[in-house]
This record gives structure tokens, C-alpha cells and sequence, in this order.
């Protein structure tokens, strides 16, 4: 399967090859008959790429300064290896797509195999979208027209904000696609439209669609920006032209400097427009099929898709004019070329070939990078993985393959992350068939880096199909999955590892320190305290059913390099509760050890993320973020810096991959994983 993506490091494009894309239980599965370049968001994002260092910085001067944080507490090394990282992860372009339906989800209904659909699908050859981001497309609407679905909805979504009555006066500011929609749906109100673009050739290109050029000084009812700029000026210029109490909704980008003065005396409403309605960015609603009740909320993303195709069908929103270049999807990256040429364009079309369901359908594809393959070693572990995400990218896959693990599958739900990845770290194969992973007899070891949810269960099918499993943290997020993982493991036939990514305790700052307490047998106090920073509310980690929140994905951390360093079996857990993800944890160990873990969520990126402190028998050792270790009252020892940030991946993976390749113990028992982990089961749900 083909699907175009683009690079953020240098704005290029490319038709890349990937396995097709693991339908979920509430998407629908389309094969692509034509998809619309939207010319604002995909102009904006290939010239962002394109741009110098500077031009982007001058573009997300937040990010600047979130850099530069990262650079003052974790270092300029450790800085650069997570922005080329984020750079080396390509996006999925477009979301305008139109198809048939090839298959459907368990819990999907009112869609069927055979089904012409529009989406907000990505250009790909096949497509799985949520449910309720799709809509059937009427008989005598075509796919050309049909393409233009998601773009009318952005439109519609901004006129309904803007409230529009029968008689009243608008002006469109920015008349290129979205604009001329947003003018036609508004006449369709029965409205007078003026129109507004610096580029008077698309000023008169719109008359034909009753849009009439905005006279100077006349006052207006409302307006609509759908211009893309980072200028503020279309908002200063929409305050002049309306009445007082009148309306300005934004459905594009401006600037928004805006002048108090001009709104104040007017008593004007500024509103900005969200997509295409109520339900977009709404995990429940988009990825999980929940639909809004239609008594309470009347228009949906999805309903806004039906209203445009009702328009369409009834020949009030007319879009055929608008199409003025047609590509085959293999010649995409044209498509693109045009779209920052500056040459005249409007609707730029891609059309997709006929191929057989069962080349667009296949789930593992062999892998050609353009480099020569990496030579594996006959004596190492052959391995697969399960998950392409950022943090596997950045983190665990160079660590095994430093390791000198022989990197056989990856497999995502995308697809497309997992040929990227496997092309970058010479993976044979690329799939989104997990289990056909499983069941290959050349793979001896898997690791599992998927959302939390997922672990337990990957886990005990690894087991079963007799695999050495190391899975990223957390190893459950409920009881009964870590009992699952304690049957699985202890019902193999033949004995198997099974480790946590549990990194800290490998990491050389810990490793000394834990060479140091070894010649102070006394009960040691641990204070550690996480600056974890704020993450939204709605991210999948603070999800319960998803992420099982941050304490149980990301404190286990914690509670297991206490339980390393104080190598005794933890006796207590306590946790005193400000927020969620704002809470101290009070651990007492066997051995009388006792540890204080601050998790905080309500502190400053300045500072740095994690900081140790280690009493005992009158001495005191401080570790700073993993960058240096000082020691007071210790004989020999004072301080070890290191030049890059280490938080023990590397060790961690090298050690795992030894005790796989020479056969022995796990380098953490599976008692202290379970320990671990029941420990954080009760920090988690403590008060």
C-alpha cells in the first residue's frame, strides 16, 4: 500500500510503501478513489519544512523556548538526539478522501462493504477511518464532488458558528477554497456575500459563485476570515467593516493582535472556528465511535459531512468550477510542487488506479532499504517488535540495535510508522499483523512498546507462543492483568524471560550509587522528586482505561529504583494525593529503609525532571537528572559527571539481550516485577 508522506526535516515528499493499516474496532476500512489537496494546511506544513532553522523558529516560538528548557536541564546532547528524533518521524499528509468501504469494525453500524464514503482519510490507498468521520455519499453526488466534503464542513462548521439569518449581509475574507464554499453555504442562508482576497484574479473567479467584491465602507452583519496568514491585519479590517454587535468568526489562520478598542466600542463577538464540529479531537468521540446525542448536540462533525453532501446533491454548493489540476496518485509528488509553485491552482485532485484487493490488503511487507541491510549475527537474538511510537524510535530500537540484536519485524497499527522505523533501523519486515509476528518460529524474542492497555495481554501471547518478552513499562494497569502475566509466565513449558523497562537502575549515575550503599548495610531514606509537568487532561496517559494515568505508566519508574537501590522487598505503600498526577508516595521497605517519592505536576519546565537524594549512616548523595552525582561524607568519592544525559536504556537493553543470547536470568526476577508493579497498583488508587 502507498500512502504520500512528508518529511518534517526538509518539507519533502514521497509516496512511501507500507503494510496496510490494522482496521480498529470502531473504523471503517476504505480503499481511495480520489482525494483533495487542501491548499492552506498542506501549503503551510510543506513550507514549514522547507524553511531554515531560523524560519521555523521565527514560525513556533514556543517550541524555541521548550528547547532551550530541555537544553538547561537535560543538555545539548540529549537536546539534540530528541528533536532529530522528532524530526525523523514523517507525517501522514491530506484529509479529504473518498472510496468504498472493504470492511468494517466489530462495533461499527450504518456502513457496509460496497459503500461510497467521504472521510477525512489521509492520501493513502487505503485508509482506516473512525466511523464518525465518515458519511455516505449520495448517488447523484459524484466523486469529484464528494471530495470536497471535509473542506465544506470546515466551512459549514464556521458559517453555523457564525449564526447567519435570512437577509443579512457577510463578508468572506480570503477566497480560496474554504472561502468560496463558506460564501456559496452562506448564500445558501439566504445571505449577501462580499468577498475579500489580496489576489484580485480570485476576487472575480468568485462572482460566478454570486460573491460580490466588498465595497469600501460598507458595514457588514458579519465575517468570516478564512484566509491563512500571520498577519493579524484581516482581523483589524473585519472590526472595521462590521456593525456594532456584530460577528467575526475565524476559520483560517491569522495573527491576533487584536486592538481592545476596535472590539470594545463596537461590543463585537470574536469566536474561532474548530474543524469540522463538535466531536473532532474527542477521543470518545473519534476513536472509541461515541456519538453525541442529536437532541443536545444537533450538528456533529459527521452530521456537518452529510449536511455538505446534502448541498451537493441538491446542487446549492457547487464545486465542480473549483477543480482546476487532476493528478494520478503515483504522480503525487507534482501535486505538491504545484501546490508551492505559486502558479494558479485551486482544487488540486489525486486520482488512485485500480489494483487487487489483495495487494492494497497485505499486512507484512519486506523491507528494501536504500541502505545496505545490517548483517545479523548468527549468535544473537532474532527479534520482533510491537510498536513504532516516538519513544521506541528514540530510545529502545537504537538500544537493541546497539545491542546487537538481529531486528527481523516491526509491526504498528498505522503501518506507515513501522516501515519508517524499519527502514531506518534495517528491520527485514514491516506489518500490522501482530500475530502473524508471533507465530513466526524465527523470531525468539519480543518487545512490546505499545499504550499501556495492550501490554498485559502482548505479554501473555508472547509467553504463550513461547517467546522471551521484554515489555516497556508499566507491565499492568489492573490486577487482573498482572495476574494474567504471573499465570502466563509461570505456566510456560519452557522457561522464558521477561523483563520491564525498567532503565533507571541500569543507568551508570545508579550503578554507582548502589556500589557506594553496598559498604553501608544500615537502613538508607530516599527522597526523589519528579518534575513531571503538566500533560492535558484528555492525552491517552491520563486515560484510566488507556494509559492507566501517570502514576501507574510512569512512577513504577520510581518505585522501582527505590526498590533497587534499597534491595529490600517493599513492606508499605502510602500516597498522599494533591492531583491526579500531583501526589508523594511513601514507600518503607523490609530492611526499615523508608523512601519519599514527589511526583509533581504543578511545577516549572525550567527545573530539572528528576532529582535523587540518598541518606545514610551520615552521608549524603545527590543525583542531578541523570547528569551528575555528588557524594558528601563518602571516602573516595566526590562527584561523576557525564557530558550526556544517561538514563540506562543502552545497559539495560545490552544486558537483556545477553541473558537471552547466553541463557541466563533475567537481570530483574520476576518477582521483583511483580513487586514493583503491586506496589504501584496501590500508590495509584491510595488517597
Amino acid at each position: 500500500m502507498l500512502q504520500i508522506t512528508q518529511s518534517l526535516r526538509d518539507g519533502s515528499t514521497e509516496l512511501a510503501a507500507g503494510p496496510s493499516v490494522q482496521l480498529m474496532r470502531s473504523a471503517v476500512q476504505i480503499r481511495s478513489d480520489r482525494t483533495l489537496l487542501s491548499a492552506g494546511t498542506e501549503r503551510m506544513l510543506a513550507e514549514f519544512g522547507r524553511a531554515s532553522w531560523v524560519g521555523r523558529a521565527r514560525q513556533q516560538p514556543d517550541k524555541v523556548r521548550m528547547v532551550l528548557d530541555k537544553v538547561r536541564t537535560d543538555g545539548l546532547l540529549a537536546t539534540i538526539d530528541s528533536v532529530q528524533a522528532k524530526l525523523a518521524q514523517p507525517i501522514a499528509l491530506g484529509y479529504c478522501n473518498v472510496g468504498v468501504v472493504l470492511d468494517c469494525g466489530p462495533e461499527v453500524w450504518g456502513f457496509g462493504r460496497g459503500d461510497r464514503v467521504a472521510s477525512n482519510g489521509p492520501h493513502a490507498e487505503v485508509v482506516s477511518v473512525p466511523q464518525n468521520l465518515c458519511a455516505r455519499i449520495p448517488c447523484n453526488v459524484s466523486d469529484d464532488q464528494a471530495s470536497f466534503t471535509v473542506l465544506g464542513a470546515i466551512a459549514l462548521q464556521g458559517v453555523r458558528l457564525a449564526q447567519p439569518t435570512l437577509g443579512e449581509t457577510f463578508t468572506v475574507m480570503g477566497l480560496g477554497l474554504i472561502g468560496i464554499l463558506t460564501a456559496q453555504i452562506l448564500r445558501a442562508h439566504g445571505c449577501r456575500v462580499f468577498g475579500v482576497d489580496p489576489d484580485q484574479s480570485k476576487v472575480e473567479f468568485a462572482r460566478q459563485f454570486g460573491v460580490l467584491p466588498y465595497p469600501e465602507g460598507q458595514i457588514v452583519d458579519g465575517v468570516l476570515i478564512t484566509a491563512s496568514t500571520r498577519s493579524s491585519e484581516p482581523v483589524s479590517k473585519a472590526a472595521l467593516m462590521c456593525r456594532k454587535r456584530g460577528r467575526i468568526v475565524l476559520v483560517g489562520v491569522t495573527g491576533l493582535q487584536l486592538s481592545r478598542d476596535d472590539f470594545y466600542k463596537k461590543e463585537l463577538s470574536f469566536q474561532v472556528s474548530c474543524s469540522y464540529g463538535p466531536g473532532r479531537y474527542d477521543p470518545s468521540y473519534e476513536d472509541q465511535g461515541h456519538d453525541y446525542p442529536l437532541p443536545y448536540v444537533r450538528w456533529t462533525a459527521q452530521r456537518n459531512f452529510e449536511a455538505v453532501l446534502q448541498l451537493l446533491s441538491e446542487g446549492k454548493l457547487v464545486v465542480d468550477p473549483l477543480i482546476s489540476h487532476r493528478f494520478p496518485f503515483e504522480r503525487a509528488t507534482e501535486a505538491y510542487e504545484l501546490l508551492l509553485s505559486g502558479k494558479p491552482h485551486m482544487g488540486i485532485l489525486l486520482e488512485y488506479p485500480t489494483k487487487p484487493t489483495t495487494e492494497l490488503l497485505a499486512h507484512t511487507i519486506n523491507l528494501y532499504p536504500p541502505t545496505p541491510a545490517r548483517q545479523t549475527v548468527p549468535s544473537c537474538p532474532n527479534v520482533g517488535v510491537i510498536g513504532a511510537g516516538g519513544y521506541a524510535c528514540k530510545v529502545l530500537l537504537p538500544a537493541f540495535l546497539k545491542a546487537s540484536a538481529n531486528l527481523i519485524s516491526i509491526a504498528s497499527r498505522s503501518g506507515l510508522s513501522a516501515a519508517t522505523a524499519g527502514r531506518r533501523f534495517h528491520f527485514k519486515k514491516a506489518t500490522t499483523d501482530i500475530h502473524s509476528m508471533l507465530s513466526d518460529p524465527r523470531i525468539d524474542t519480543i518487545v512490546i512498546a505499545t499504550r499501556h492497555d495492550s501490554h498485559a495481554q502482548l505479554v501473555c501471547d508472547a509467553l504463550t507462543a513461547g517467546k522471551h518478552v521484554f515489555v516497556e513499562k508499566p507491565l499492568a494497569i489492573s490486577a487482573d492483568q498482572l495476574e494474567a502475566v504471573r499465570n502466563a509466565y509461570t505456566s510456560t513449558t519452557v522457561p522464558r524471560l521477561l523483563m520491564v523497562g525498567f532503565n533507571r537502575r541500569f543507568a551508570p549515575h545508579v550503578q554507582r550509587i548502589k556500589q557506594l550503599l553496598a559498604s553501608s548495610p544500615a537502613a538508607k531514606s530516599f527522597i526523589y522528586t519528579v518534575n513531571a509537568g503538566v500533560i492535558p487532561p484528555d492525552h491517552w496517559t491520563q486515560d484510566s482505561s488507556i494509559g492507566g494515568g501517570r502514576i501507574l505508566g510512569e512512577a513504577c519508574h520510581f518505585i522501582d529504583l527505590l526498590r533497587f537501590l534499597a534491595a529490600s522487598p517493599i513492606a508499605s505503600v502510602q500516597t498522599s494525593r494533591l492531583a491526579a498526577d500531583t501526589v508523594t508516595i511513601s514507600l518503607t521497605f523490609a530492611d526499615g529503609s523508608i523512601g519519599s517519592i514527589h511526583y509533581f505536576a504543578n511545577g516549572n519546565k525550567s527545573f530539572p525532571k528528576e532529582r535523587l537524594e540518598v541518606f545514610a549512616s551520615g552521608r549524603i548523595l545527590l543525583l542531578d537528572n541523570f547528569r551528575s552525582l555528588r557524594g558528601h561524607g563518602w571516602p573516595g568519592f566526590k562527584k561523576m559527571n557525564l557530558w550526556r544525559q544517561d538514563k540506562g536504556a543502552d545497559a539495560m537493553a545490552a544486558a537483556f539481550m545477553a541473558a537471552v543470547r547466553e541463557g541466563k536470568p533475567s537481570p530483574i526476577p520476576f518477582d521483583e516485577l511483580l513487586e514493583v508493579t503491586q506496589a504501584t497498583l496501590q500508590a495509584a488508587t491510595r488517597s
